[in-house]
Formats: C-alpha cells, structure tokens, sequence
C-alpha cells in the first residue's frame, strides 16, 4: 500500500466525482492516464449500477482510481412542504407535458450495499459526501487496503472526520459547483452567507487536522492549484472544469451553458434538489429557488422527472446546470489534454516563483501548520 495518496498518481489533480452522469467510467479513466486522479461517482446509481461502471474503468485502465459514496439522509418527517412545492411545480409539469416525480423514493442511496460490493473488491479510494461514516466503516476499508477521503465544509466536519479514522479530508469551499457537502443539512444557514471561501476554510483546516488535506471549489487554471498547494493542501480537485470535456458525460446543454453569456452567474439553490447546490442561474432556479424546502432527496425525486423533460426538450432554463463560480474559465479540450495544460500552467506559476516542481511538493504526510 501507498505510503500516502499521491503516491496513487504523477499529478496533484483530482477529478471530481459530480454524479448525475458527468463522472463516468471514460472521464477517470482520461484523467487517470493522463496523471491525474480519476473519480467514479456512485450517487443516484444502484449497487449494481456502480459496479458495472468500476468493471467499465477497470478495462479502460490500470491506473488507481476512487469512487465517491453519498452518506444516507435523514427521512422526511414531514411531507407538507414538499406537497406544497408540488403545487408550486405543476406548471412546469404541464409546460414540459410531464408528470412531477414520486417524491417517495429511498434516502439511503443504497449506502449499505454499496460499501459491501467495495469491501469485498476494494477500490484504491472512497470517498464520502454529505456526512462522516463510522470508525467501524473507516476500519473496513483499511484492512482492505482503500484510502478514505470525506468531504468538508467546516474544520469541526474535518476534526471529526479526522477522529472517526478518515485518512484524508477533501476540504470544498463554498464557490464549488453542485451540492454543497454539508454534514448537517441546516435551512437557516441560507443566504446568510456562512459558507466560507476555499482559501479560507483550507488555512482553518489546515490549523484543526493533522491529515492530509485535498482542496475543493472554483478551481480552473493552474495558478488557482499553486495557490492551494502552497496554502498547504496535498492536491486540488476540480469539478466544473472537466465537465465540457468530450469524455464527460454531462447533457451537451449543460456543457454549453457553462460559457454562454446567457448565464452570467451561479447561486447556491434547493430548488433543484432541496440542498444547497450552486448552479448557473436559469429560470427555474429563479422562479422556484425562493420557495424550495430543505427536503433532500424528496425535492430531487420530484423534480427529477422536469429536468430530464427539459433536457429532452433542448430546454436549458429548466435544467440543474450544477457551475462553480469560474465556470466562464471552462475549456473545450479533451480531458487528458486538460491536465496537460493545468500541470503546464502549475510548472509556470511555480517558476514564477523562483519554484520548481520537486521542490515545491507539498507535504502530503498531513500535520498542522
């Protein structure tokens, strides 16, 4: 076994794992080959759906790879508000000549059998978004040989993370694109602007753990990644910037929006999913943002089947378009090339500097500043 993470790739560049079909077998299998770290996103996929895709990459390389868990949710005591949003939604499923998804659909994203398939044929990485696992499941995957990664937002997440036997903690700023990673699902944190930028939470995490450390939100060119880096993290993961490459497998309309002038901005919104998501701002998030409830994955269930007609329809303004604030710094290239030219501009912004890249490697054995 490794003696550290980056031992797994030539390259301090994750990909991140952004379910909903952009991160697939053929996107971290580029990723991996090119040097980088590529990511399986097993949410809103079955058991078996995760495993078909594992055998998928497996075939496409032999490079180590991670595939990324969600954390089971609470279930919905309370159905009112979401019958109420249901009200609000029945125009967009008369518009789109849909009918508006059945909102009783499983919160445990299948965790359990999930973690037995990676278990009993483990994976080089798991990580975990939405919530910390128990020190029994971080015990599992060590004797099997996997590195465990959990998602966070706040240095208390990755203290705990750190105490319940993660090796590593992926630290996600609030300027990341799609579901913000929160532990703890709190409505009345919105629009009050606690979410803390990337620079920011990594110096506070970074004082709080003494594991390794990767960072996460609104990273696009390789000067953003030196910047990381030098700030103390192990390695950088960017989501938004591999979603318009061709081995993506988000839908054509969302890989154009990320650069249209049409969409000028992104906001966190539950209206998609009844999480805090940042995605570009379109009209459904305009018109129904304010009003969605914290009810994730019942909202998500819901207007799951709005969004696909929508998609159907070449109808981007009814569409989750999940965007990091950079979005407008996305390039067109294949994904291998793109990891490329982000270690090309890493190499420069480090010369620049007086750097080089053997000598400014960050210490990726984890410890406080």
């Amino acid at each position: 076994m490794p003696t550290a993470l980056t031992d797994l790739c030539r390259h301090p560049i994750v990909q991140a794992p952004m379910a909903g079909g952009a991160s697939g077998p053929e996107l971290a299998a580029a990723v991996c080959q090119a040097g980088g770290f590529g990511f399986l996103a097993a949410g809103y996929k079955t058991a078996d759906g995760m495993y078909q895709e594992i055998k998928q990459l497996r075939a496409l390389t032999d490079r180590p790879f991670g595939v990324n868990l969600f954390m089971p949710q609470p279930s919905l005591a309370d159905t009112s508000a979401v019958e109420v949003y249901r009200e609000q939604l029945a125009g967009e499923a008369a518009w789109y000549e849909t009918e508006l998804g059945d909102i009783d659909g499983p919160s445990d994203d299948g965790y359990e059998a999930k973690l037995a398939i990676l278990r009993d044929d483990p994976v080089p990485v798991v990580s975990f978004t939405f919530g910390c696992p128990s020190r029994a499941v971080f015990d599992a995957f060590a004797k099997v040989g996997t590195y465990t990664v959990v998602t966070v937002t706040t240095a208390a997440e990755a203290q705990a993370a750190q105490w319940s036997g993660a090796d590593v903690v992926c630290v996600q700023g609030v300027e990341a694109g799609g579901h913000q990673s929160t532990h703890r699902d709190d409505p009345h944190a919105d629009g009050t602007g606690a979410g803390l930028g990337l620079l920011a939470l990594l110096a506070q995490v970074r004082e709080t753990v003494q594991i390794p450390v990767i960072a996460a939100g609104g990273l696009m060119r390789g000067a953003q990644i030196a910047a990381v880096l030098a700030a103390g993290a192990s390695m950088a993961q960017l989501g938004t910037a591999f979603l318009v490459t061709p081995e993506s497998g988000a839908n054509p309309l969302h890989k154009q929006a990320l650069t249209n002038p049409l969409f000028t901005h992104t906001e966190l919104t539950r209206a998609f999913s009844g999480r805090p998501a940042r995605g570009l701002v379109n009209r459904f998030l305009r018109e129904h943002g304010p009003y969605a409830p914290a009810a994730y994955p019942a909202v998500h269930y819901l207007t799951s089947t709005v969004r696909k007609a929508a998609a159907k329809a070449g109808d981007a303004q009814g569409m989750n378009l999940w965007a990091g604030q950079g979005h407008r710094l996305a390039r067109e290239m294949p994904a291998g090339r793109l990891v490329e030219v982000l270690m090309a501009e890493l190499d420069a912004a480090r010369a620049a500097l007086g750097q080089d890249r053997g000598a400014a490697e960050p210490d990726v054995t984890g410890g406080a500043a």
